[in-house]
């Protein structure tokens, strides 16, 4: 078994910056690709952003230029460096691995959520 542990949320004003981290830890082999998706109310969940096990990496056009994410493959943790925030940013983040585990299954886990709330 696997857990994704999410932390950094919070409350922010417009314009300032937050940085949500996921720590993966359990029978893990190999992380493959890491990710971070948000679901605000009444929408449904998105991708933000994406990493490889190569450190190649993928944005939603909304966080381009703003988001950054990034990732310690020696701590199975992967980073949401988040600036310039919007009130539109405001949503649940959740944390997403593809998981090779030490029985050689892969698996895709998602995290428990972080709130994040943008004040205008």
């Amino acid at each position: 078994q696997v857990q994704l542990v999410e932390s950094g949320g919070g409350l922010v004003q417009a314009g300032g910056s937050l940085r949500l981290s996921c720590a993966a830890s359990g029978s893990i082999f190999r992380i493959n690709a890491m990710g971070w998706y948000r679901q605000a109310p009444g929408k449904q969940r998105e991708l933000v952003a994406a990493i490889t096990s190569g450190s190649s990496t993928n944005y939603a056009d909304s966080v381009k230029g703003r988001f950054t994410i990034s990732r310690d493959s020696a701590k199975n943790t992967v980073y949401l460096q988040m600036n310039s925030l919007k009130p539109e940013d405001t949503a649940v983040y959740y944390c997403n691995a593809d998981v090779v585990s030490g029985s050689m299954y892969n698996y895709n886990y998602w995290g428990q959520g972080t709130q994040v709330t943008v004040s205008s």
